[in-house]
This record gives structure tokens, C-alpha cells and sequence, in this order.
């Protein structure tokens, strides 16, 4: 077996057959420790481990707190990130992302990203795999595909215009609603596969006029084990918890997450001195929801936490937190359920009946209607009171992560499924 050195052309040859070669064009990537980042950043780096060459033209990082990390200057930057050769491109930063700025932070990415997404077609891979957000890279990945002979696999994880238009940052209607639809429409078709991460998505995929053997759901996994208790102790000590139950809420602070109404439960709460409300995360609307919250003394918020304090970050709480705003429910599943799930912990969410938040917390959390403040509390308070029936909710938690979010299943379906395009494009 002769392996390719470090940022040679050579293929990895194994006998005659050469190794698969995976180019994905994706905004987010580690270090980025919430939102789509991680996932790609794990696709890539177990799809190496398992022999096939991966490169990655990503962004430098920013999320979720909407600022560059430091040390990702210059307009490209090439590395080797554990076994994966990664490109980061330079793109603008909106401090407050609002629906223009959001969209020039998305097309700024996709120019920056064209240049070394065409130059790697010389390396020629067989597959081109975009990761939506963002949608306005799609061309760049089409063009690389189209220029390096390979097939075009678009991931979505989110649907941008739908969430864009239920949060408010564009309006329903209009000119510009209709077109940014077609456009996406479009854009999807171009792909020869559109996998997304729920069954809920993926028939909105269809709906969309995508064909049924083009489609395929490609979950996000679930990264955290179910925790010990006493994992939670430094954080009880540092934050000054004491014994108090914990409502924890940690990830993401912008529009579609409908933190709000977290606050607002805990002013229903605020007599109730045994718990406490947790809020870890970075994100436009921070600030806000502190200041509407500074009268409160049962409401915390701290940073994100680091990954590798996921496990006791998770163990700390009693009930998790979910909130979504009404309309979102099947545009975005977040990926932070799936940790929250296997940490055996209960969640509390908002989301309808039907929709496909609500069908993969139902049965492991208690459901509430979007925007209802009172019937979150009370869902918060009801599992505080009765830990026998937290108990058997957390169990069946830790179940169904284990049965719909194994990152091994996954990766083993994302992989056959490459194969597969690569033995269609040779056939074809």
C-alpha cells in the first residue's frame, strides 16, 4: 500500500484502485464548537481516518459569536487538520447579522471560496460536497464538480430562505421572497444528491421538486455520553448553584431560537428558589436577553462552554432547554438535541404537533406551543417536581440517541452512499 505524502497529487492506491477523493465546500468548520461546524469537521476527519482523501474550503471561523477568532489572517490559508487538508477563506462578519448583511456574509464566502475550490479540481475528486448554509456557495461547488468531472452532492442543513423568512429577517412575500425560492429551488436541482438531517426535511426536499432517488437523510450525531452526576460538581462550585435543579439552555443566542421566552419562564419561576436557569452560548442577541433579565436572581449566563467539558456541562443540568419560534420547527432541527438526548436528561421544547422537532422529543421531554411562556414553566416546574417520571424521560433519551444518532451508522451510510455516486459517474 503506498500512501500520498502530505500535499502531493498522488492517489492512495490500494492494489489498482484508487481512493475515493471527497472535496467539500462549507462555510462553517471547527473550531467552531456549536452549529454545523463540528458536524462537518467530524464528516471529514472520520471519512479520512477511513481512507478517503478529504479536502475542505471552509471559512475562517466566527461562530456563533459573530466575530473572527483570532489567528485566521490573510485572504487563504491552507492546513492539514487532523488528517484533512482544509483551506480557510477569508469573508465578512456582520457584528449584528440582519437579513442584507447576513446575505453579503454568505456571498462573500462563496467568492472568496471560488478560487481555491477551482484550483483543487486539478486533484480532481469524484465527489464535490457543499454544506448549506450557505446555498450562495452552491455555484462555486457546482463549478468545481463540473470542471473536475465529478459529481455534486448538496447537505442541508438548514433551509435558509423558509428559516430566514419565519424569523423575520426577510419578509413572506414579495419580489424578493419569490425569487430567493426559485433560486433555491434551483440550486437544489443542480445536485445529483441533496441529503438533509430529519425525515421531516428531507420530504421538504421533495416538495421542493426534488427528485425521490436524489434524497437522502443524512442525520447529524450525537457527540456526548450520558454523564455522571458527579461531573457536574466543579461547575455547581464555580457557578455557585448550591443544590438547586438546573433548567440549562446552551448553544446558539439569535433570532430563531426563540430564547426569549426562557427568560420569561423564569419570571414565572422566580418564586421557586430551587431552580435555576443556565443560559451558556454566544450570539447576536445576548446582550439583549441579559438586560431583560438583570432583575432576575435565578437566571445565569455564561460563555460556551469548551467541548471538552461537554460531558459535565451536560451533567449539570436537570431539565434541557430547546426553544424554537413557531415556523421553524421543520426548517432547522437543532443540532444541539441530539447531545441532549444522550446526555439521559429530559428536554424541554416548543414545537408543534407533526412537526419534526416535536415527533423526536415526544415521548423522551415535554412538548409546549411556541411563544407560551406559562406552559413552559409549567413544563419545567412538572418535571422538577416528579424525578421518577425525569428518570424514565431521561432513559428514553439516552435510548433514542443511541438508535437514531450513532455517529458509526451514520458515517457508514454517508460513505456507502459515496460510493455509490462514484460507481454511477463511472457507469454513466
Amino acid at each position: 500500500m503506498e500512501r500520498r505524502k502530505p500535499g502531493s497529487e498522488s492517489a492512495l492506491v490500494v492494489g489498482t484502485k484508487k481512493a475515493m477523493r471527497l472535496l467539500i465546500v462549507g462555510l462553517n468548520y471547527a473550531p467552531e464548537p456549536v452549529g454545523i461546524g463540528p458536524y462537518t469537521a467530524g464528516m471529514a476527519e472520520t471519512l479520512a481516518a477511513r481512507g478517503i482523501e478529504v479536502r475542505v474550503v471552509g471559512g475562517k471561523p466566527y461562530y456563533p459569536q459573530w466575530r473572527p477568532y483570532p489567528g485566521y489572517r490573510g485572504l487563504w490559508r491552507r492546513t492539514r487538520e487532523n488528517g484533512v487538508e482544509v483551506v480557510r477563506c477569508a469573508h465578512y462578519v456582520p457584528a449584528q447579522p440582519t437579513g442584507l448583511r447576513r446575505i453579503v456574509h454568505l456571498a462573500s464566502f462563496a467568492l472568496s471560496s471560488l478560487v481555491p475550490a477551482l484550483r483543487w479540481t486539478r486533484w480532481r475528486p469524484d465527489v464535490v460536497l457543499c454544506v448549506a448554509p450557505a446555498l450562495l456557495s452552491v455555484p462555486t461547488a457546482w463549478l468545481a464538480a463540473r470542471a473536475a468531472g465529478a459529481t455534486l452532492w448538496i447537505h442541508v442543513q438548514d433551509f435558509e430562505v423558509e428559516a430566514a423568512q419565519a424569523t423575520g429577517l426577510v419578509g413572506a412575500d414579495g419580489l424578493a421572497a419569490r425569487l430567493a425560492r426559485r433560486v433555491e429551488n434551483a440550486l437544489l436541482r443542480s445536485a445529483d444528491r441533496v441529503s438533509t438531517i430529519s425525515p421531516q426535511m428531507a420530504r421538504r426536499l421533495l416538495a421542493k421538486g426534488i427528485a425521490p432517488e436524489r434524497v437522502i437523510e443524512v442525520r447529524n450525531w450525537a457527540n456526548a455520553l450520558a454523564p455522571e452526576r458527579s461531573e457536574a460538581r466543579s461547575y455547581r462550585d464555580e457557578w455557585d448553584l448550591g443544590a438547586r435543579h438546573v433548567a440549562l439552555y446552551s448553544g446558539n443566542i439569535a433570532n430563531k431560537q426563540g430564547i426569549g421566552i426562557v427568560i420569561e419562564a423564569a419570571r414565572l419561576l422566580a418564586a421557586r428558589a430551587d431552580i435555576a436557569f443556565v443560559i451558556c452560548g454566544e450570539g447576536p442577541n445576548r446582550a439583549r436577553l441579559e438586560e431583560s433579565s438583570r432583575d432576575l436572581r435565578n437566571v445565569q449566563f455564561h460563555d460556551l462552554q469548551p467541548a471538552e467539558r461537554l460531558s459535565e456541562l451536560l451533567a449539570l443540568a436537570d431539565v434541557h432547554l430547546l426553544p424554537q419560534i413557531a415556523g421553524a420547527a421543520d426548517l432547522v432541527l437543532p443540532s444541539k438535541l441530539t447531545n441532549m438526548l444522550a446526555s439521559a436528561r429530559p428536554v424541554v421544547a416548543t414545537a408543534v404537533a407533526g412537526s419534526g422537532l416535536f415527533e423526536e422529543v415526544d415521548g423522551c421531554g415535554v412538548l409546549t406551543p411556541p411563544g407560551d411562556a406559562a406552559a413552559f414553566a409549567d413544563a419545567i416546574a412538572g418535571l422538577i417536581d416528579e424525578p421518577a417520571r425525569r428518570a424514565s424521560l431521561g432513559a428514553a433519551a439516552k435510548a433514542r440517541a443511541q438508535e437514531r444518532w450513532s455517529q458509526a451508522s451514520i458515517i457508514d451510510r454517508l460513505e456507502a452512499e459515496l460510493n455509490r455516486l462514484r460507481e454511477e459517474s463511472k457507469n454513466s
